[in-house]
């Protein structure tokens, strides 16, 4: 009776591990803890590299005006497809120096081994004002809304295409921190089909579009002891694409709003994680 008993729990248990692999998205904690050296070192790192080798552009579009630097693929061939990553800065690098949005998400693709082994384009655009703005629903939620500056973004992914023919319009990836994260989410929320996945990181949520985004490769992740950016909001973005088994919820239990990207900084997770998308 006991030996039934325990071969009935085991078979419960594998079709309910079943059932989430097939159906749901996934949700993990990491305990993982951010020192006062670990954070200067990782940032001392992404800080001494060079990056002149992204180039200074500027995007015009009628009274828009956006400054972006772009970072082309190493031994870069015109017969080879590469894909476009874009990296969206948070509210304290608002300006128009183009330097500042190179914050350590643009910065990680100097990186020697990421360079050699993640060939890609990288865009960083920096906006004079906030590219995205929050406020609170009817369900008393915080969600991000974007500017004009970032529905402009898109023709500025066209005009790259036309450039750069051998930009692969199947592996277009967005990915940001902060008031960044959630203008990523706004991108994929305004135009799903055009890419490939999202890493959105601390973000306000974007719930304008999920019917459309329900099938999408996103990435959220999140400290639980952001007191800026609430973690409440990515919890209620993960729930309410409840059927999406392309979506990862990773929370970091002990981190918050200004040391969650450290433990990204120095590993190839996200573009290990990224270049495995497709659209």
């Amino acid at each position: 009776m006991h030996k039934r008993k325990i071969e009935h729990n085991l078979i419960l248990l594998l079709l309910i591990i079943t059932i989430n692999q097939t159906f749901g998205q996934k949700k993990e904690f990491r305990d993982t803890t951010v020192d006062s050296l670990t954070f200067l070192n990782n940032r001392k790192l992404l800080n001494s590299l060079n990056t002149s080798s992204f180039q200074k552009k500027i995007f015009v579009e009628n009274d828009i005006k956006i400054p972006y630097r772009l970072l082309t693929p190493k031994n870069n061939q015109k017969d080879k497809k590469f894909p476009l990553v874009i990296t969206f800065h948070n509210s304290t690098r608002i300006g128009n120096d183009n330097e500042n949005q190179l914050e350590p998400f643009a910065k990680i693709w100097l990186r020697d081994e990421i360079y050699e082994k993640y060939p890609c384009y990288v865009v960083a655009p920096q906006f004079n004002k906030r590219s995205t703005n929050y406020e609170i629903n009817e369900e008393g939620v915080q969600i991000s809304k974007p500017s004009n500056e970032v529905s402009a973004l898109l023709n500025l992914i066209k005009d790259l295409e036309k450039e750069y023919p051998n930009i692969d319009k199947n592996r277009i990836y967005l990915i940001g921190y902060s008031m960044g994260g959630s203008t990523s989410q706004n991108l994929m929320n305004l135009q799903p089909n055009t890419f490939a996945a999202v890493v959105s990181v601390a973000a306000v949520p974007d719930l304008s579009n999920l019917n459309k985004i329900k099938e999408k490769n996103i990435w959220l992740i999140h400290g639980k002891n952001d007191d800026e950016n609430p973690y409440i909001g990515s919890v209620e973005l993960y729930n309410k694409l409840s059927s999406n088994k392309k979506l990862i919820f990773t929370t970091f239990t002990n981190l918050n709003h200004n040391n969650i990207v450290i433990p990204f900084l120095i590993t190839d997770e996200i573009p290990k994680w990224l270049f495995e998308k497709h659209r």
